[in-house]
């Protein structure tokens, strides 16, 4: 598998995702989701940095470093341990959609990591598998994020 062409699809992917965070992070209503997103968008320009110095190592020939980054659940754990009160939960109801889609694009990040990981070894299969658990925390995050929003929604009377 050739790694460079897979970091360069990572790379693309990681730009679109932080554009997808910044861009809705204004749209939400919610001060959590907010938070959320453009705490993401941070976490994702961290990645763009990651995989460019990766991409920059393979192509001078130099080993690649993995550095020392926080766990990839850090989002997601915080946001597990954090009871979202109803008021806040229902005011979430109209960022349904939002939360769902960025679900959703941490779920497929995620997903491509570790498939590109399993098809490499090395160093290569290193930093695909750290890039996957980082993804996997965010998926975690607003799969979180969702399912109480919608919770709420659900047992909304007709009519909200």
């Amino acid at each position: 598998m050739n790694t460079t062409k897979i970091l360069e699809y990572a790379l693309e992917r990681e730009y679109e995702g932080k554009r997808f965070f910044l861009e809705n992070a204004s749209r939400l209503q919610n001060a959590a989701a907010q938070g959320a997103f453009k705490a993401i968008a941070a976490e994702e320009q961290r990645h763009i940095d990651f995989i460019a110095a990766q991409l920059a190592a393979q192509n001078a020939g130099t080993p690649s470093e993995l550095p020392e980054l926080p766990t990839a659940g850090f989002f997601a754990d915080r946001a597990e341990n954090e009871e979202i009160e109803q008021k806040v939960a229902e005011s979430m109801v109209a960022d349904l959609p939002v939360l769902r889609m960025a679900y959703l694009i941490e779920r497929d990040f995620a997903e491509f990591y570790a498939m590109a990981a399993s098809k490499t070894e090395g160093d290569a299969h290193k930093v695909l598998d750290m890039l996957a658990r980082w993804e996997s925390g965010h998926e975690r995050l607003f799969k979180h994020l969702h399912d109480k929003a919608f919770e709420q929604y659900a047992g909304m009377p007709w009519g909200g």
